[in-house]
């Protein structure tokens, strides 16, 4: 996942680590986690691996009851962490379309073009201040073999994790 500037921060601030210490983690200067944040300088692919990494998190057992529901679900539905896109849950009809095992994997990289451009007007839109908190989006093909998104359209869901994080449900429509 490309962290936005924004969202960076965000997660830094909500883990409570210094922009000093994830520099270090990351071998990198303040300066470099600061211009990160403020958008001047873009991560490059393996400082945003590391950055994933970093703000992994581990499941809450406060979250065992909607991870249970997604994965009991008869829909195709599944539960990412909303900033990471890390698997957090799906439903076995969700994991029958997959051709691997994707639980705790960030599933940016598998979206196809629309759903990229979607998830790049969530800032627009007021996403992550709550102000919208479901969303219908059209979803085109991947091209993937191994994780395939097929055209049709999706309901995003915004909602609220046990350790103050977010979560986003997406639900399959057609």
């Amino acid at each position: 996942m490309l962290y936005t500037g924004r969202a960076l921060k965000r997660l830094r601030l909500l883990r409570g680590i210094k922009q000093s210490h994830v520099a270090e983690l990351l071998g990198v200067t303040q300066a470099t986690v600061s211009r990160w944040e403020t958008g001047v300088l873009i991560p490059a692919e393996d400082q945003q691996a590391a950055l994933e990494h970093l703000f992994a998190r581990e499941d809450s057992t406060a979250d065992a009851a909607i991870k249970r529901l997604v994965e009991t679900s008869t829909a195709r539905v599944h539960l990412i962490c909303d900033h990471s896109h890390r698997l957090l849950a799906a439903s076995p009809a969700r994991r029958a379309e997959w051709r691997r095992d994707m639980l705790g994997t960030p599933m940016f990289r598998y979206a196809s073009d629309d759903i990229q451009h979607a998830e790049a007007t969530l800032q627009d839109l007021g996403w992550h201040e709550g102000e919208t908190t479901s969303l219908v989006v059209e979803t085109g093909p991947n091209g993937r073999y191994d994780v395939p998104i097929v055209a049709g359209r999706v309901l995003w869901e915004r909602i609220p994790l046990a350790d103050g994080a977010m979560g986003r449900l997406v639900t399959t429509l057609t």
